[in-house]
């Protein structure tokens, strides 16, 4: 987690629905909703280039401060966006505390080349870009980067990634992050098969021409 948790103005929301979120966006403000550790759940606003500035930079822990002085550190769950799927208009928010054990997903951050893409028609596949990752709140890392120069062979597991000090993989060990492909074998096959589907028209053509010597 970053050394110093983002703090955000909160403040409760009186007035509910489509028409008053559209309102808040308007206005600069962010709906959200805040629940967790045994508490109703509260309707909130928090400012939207602030927040939306922490999640871009890896922010998965907020400090939320009332107007009343009262605080809540809080854990991101969830991110609704907009029709177009650009744009975040919506959040929900659970209560945590610092050693509160979690489940969340992080971002994979890869430097570096694999060696095996170095050889010709190596193509460099990212089949997930981000894993689960069990830990507690303190030590959610803001992304895992990964060196690929020193990946073996031609995939690269969950299982083979180097997890943080306190943080364990909770994605299928199994599953590929990175692959490397190799497209010289198909373009082959496709060269071979081009002189065979050429080859059928020729032989009709002198059939035509066969026939034609007959009719004479």
């Amino acid at each position: 987690m970053s050394k110093e948790t983002p703090v955000l103005v909160a403040k409760k929301r009186e007035k509910l629905g489509t028409r008053y979120s559209r309102r808040l966006r308007a206005a600069g403000q962010l709906p959200c909703n805040l629940y967790g550790h045994g508490s109703a759940p509260v309707a909130i606003s928090v400012e939207e280039h602030a927040t939306l500035y922490a999640l871009k930079h890896g922010a998965h822990v907020l400090a939320l401060k009332f107007d009343d002085g009262s605080t809540d550190t809080v854990l991101v769950k969830d991110l609704q966006f907009g029709f177009l799927g650009d744009n975040v208009i919506h959040m929900d928010l659970a209560r945590v505390n610092l050693d509160e054990v979690v489940t969340v997903k992080v971002h994979l951050s890869f430097i570096g080349t694999p060696e095996a893409a170095k050889k010709p028609g190596a193509i460099v596949t990212h089949d997930m870009p981000e894993i689960e990752v069990t830990c507690k709140v303190r030590d959610i890392p803001e992304e895992i980067k990964t060196d690929l120069s020193h990946m073996e062979g031609e995939m690269l597991t969950v299982g083979q990634l180097k997890m943080p000090a306190g943080v364990t993989a909770a994605s299928d060990a199994n599953a590929a992050v990175i692959r490397v492909q190799f497209m010289k074998e198909e373009a082959a096959a496709g060269e071979a098969a081009a002189p065979a589907a050429g080859a059928a028209p020729e032989v009709l053509t002198a059939k035509k021409e066969e026939g034609a010597d007959a009719k004479k």
